[in-house]
């Protein structure tokens, strides 16, 4: 499914982001990254969805290597992946439900699936109320279950989060792992970039911990093992 072999990454004025990652991520695993500030999982999450271009190294996903992948294609090849957003990045001017409907629409999805498929996912995350609400209307946490909402509903078989729980209470943090938990159920392989170690240890996943670029542990850790 992923496959990094000795990925780098060194943004402009020779900041080094990612050093050396080798990994292999296996059709419907759920992962966890975590690690500080600064260390390299936004950038990781980045490589896979292409919004940034590795310096040196491979990256291969859905058995094709992205380096090879011409601009043109990169749009394609995006649809079978769901990202959600740390900075959400919500069309300002479209309602909740045009939000999350605007990948179906991409797709050319009958406007009957899309409706069904709206109002469904948006129930699972708690705003088949609000769909008729503009972002600036919402708070930060409905924002991020908007943008939540939005990677799922094509059911794409990469699902990538970064920091999913971030803007949300303890109840709403529990909820949405629950949503990435049914999405992986059915098959997609999850990814998420986390600070919330409690969640991670409570959940018992497979665990890549990353410190000033490097990965320095690939685990599993559940709650039992630190009591």
């Amino acid at each position: 499914m992923i496959q990094l072999f000795h990925v780098n990454k060194v943004y402009d004025g020779g900041l080094w982001a990612l050093r050396d990652i080798s990994l292999t991520v296996k059709k419907g695993e759920f992962v966890f990254l975590t690690g500080p500030s600064g260390a390299g999982k936004t950038t990781l999450l980045k490589l896979l969805y292409m919004a940034e271009t590795l310096s040196d190294g491979q990256v291969v996903i859905f058995g094709k290597n992205t380096s090879r992948l011409k601009k043109r294609s990169i749009p394609y090849f995006r649809r079978n992946i769901g990202v959600v957003f740390q900075d959400f990045k919500l069309l300002r001017d479209s309602n909740v439900f045009d939000n999350v409907a605007f990948a179906l629409r991409i797709l050319g999805r009958k406007h009957s699936e899309i409706n069904g498929r709206v109002m469904e996912v948006l129930r699972m995350v708690g705003l088949e109320k609000r769909y008729r609400d503009v972002p600036e209307n919402l708070s930060g946490g409905e924002q991020q279950r908007v943008c939540i909402a939005r990677a799922i509903v094509n059911s794409p078989a990469l699902l990538l989060a970064d920091e999913p729980s971030g803007n949300l209470d303890p109840e709403n943090a529990a909820r949405i792992i629950d949503i990435f938990n049914q999405v992986n159920a059915k098959g997609s392989t999850v990814i998420v970039a986390t600070h919330n170690v409690a969640m991670v240890r409570e959940l018992g996943k497979r665990t890549l911990h990353i410190d000033n670029g490097k990965i320095r542990e690939d685990s599993t850790v559940r709650e039992s093992d630190v009591q």
